[in-house]
């Protein structure tokens, strides 16, 4: 992924939606989880700090999709100062930096950018306080990955134990970190914690994703396999209010490829549904 052109645009999408209540369709199991793992494999073997860099940026994407939902109750004024510190946090990377005359924001580095988000953030813990401060607080956190990375783990870990929305979000983030570190055995069970939450916030089949990687990590592969195939299973057989069938989500579908890499036999199991013929008639006819 370019870092010229690295530019998260959920919290628009999120910010234009309808308020009318919708079905939730995971934003995040679509877009955040396949840039991480694509994320990884660009930067595998060029070295932690690029990879760190990398997973805190998806991380940052993915408090974005749910910032929105939660805080809505707050007054207008704090959402316009947290989704402006939002923006800055999103902001592209140059090597110009901003150029006169445009009202885009953007920076020479990703230590840069977080080093002027984490401003924005403190202000409006300063100024606000209460839920949207927590929140704020957690966008600091993620974004100081890339300025002090051990004081950044040292502050998603006192957030990890809150049972809150920005409490849960701070456990997946810092099992992620928890698998960078290579300390496998604590990120599985930080996983295995969010999954047996009744909300955790996050898609289960995304935690249950993440939760089989470090199985395989580990060598237990069939642990592994149990779990890409219990995803992939589910997707396929899901269907909509109508009957029909659902589209798998890229968590689901990437939880197949894996599954054929571990079980090739077993993944034959999985059947995908047939595509509805939108031209009417039989599908083939």
């Amino acid at each position: 992924m370019s870092k010229k052109k690295r530019r998260f645009e959920q919290l628009q999408a999120a910010a234009a939606a309808p308020k009318d209540k919708k079905t939730y369709v995971d934003p995040f199991q679509q877009q955040v989880v396949p840039r991480i793992e694509s994320l990884g494999k660009t930067f595998e073997g060029k070295g932690k700090t690029i990879l760190y860099g990398a997973i805190a940026i998806a991380l940052v994407g993915l408090i974005s999709l749910f910032v929105i939902r939660y805080m809505r109750s707050s007054g207008a004024e704090a959402q316009t100062a947290l989704g402006k510190a939002i923006e800055t946090s999103q902001a592209q990377i140059s090597e110009t930096g901003t150029l006169a005359g445009s009202k885009e924001k953007s920076f020479k580095s990703e230590k840069e950018r977080s080093e002027a988000a984490i401003a924005e953030f403190q202000a409006v813990v300063d100024k606000y306080g209460g839920s949207v401060g927590e929140k704020a607080k957690y966008f600091i956190a993620v974004n100081r990955l890339f300025v002090d990375r051990p004081a950044a783990i040292k502050d998603l870990e006192g957030m990890a134990n809150a049972s809150s929305e920005t409490g849960k979000m701070a456990k997946f983030a810092l099992a992620q970190t928890r698998v960078e570190d290579n300390r496998l055995d604590e990120a599985a069970t930080l996983y295995q914690e969010l999954a047996g939450l009744s909300d955790p916030i996050i898609a289960k089949d995304t935690i249950n994703f993440e939760l089989a990687k470090v199985f395989e990590k580990q060598g237990k592969k069939q642990e592994a396999a149990d779990i890409y195939f219990n995803i992939a299973k589910a997707s396929s057989e899901a269907k909509d209010r109508d009957g029909k069938p659902v589209r798998p989500t890229a968590t689901a579908t990437a939880a197949k490829d894996k599954l054929k890499e571990l079980d090739p036999e077993r993944a034959k199991q999985i059947v995908e549904p047939e595509p509805d013929n939108p031209f009417g008639g039989e599908p083939g006819s």
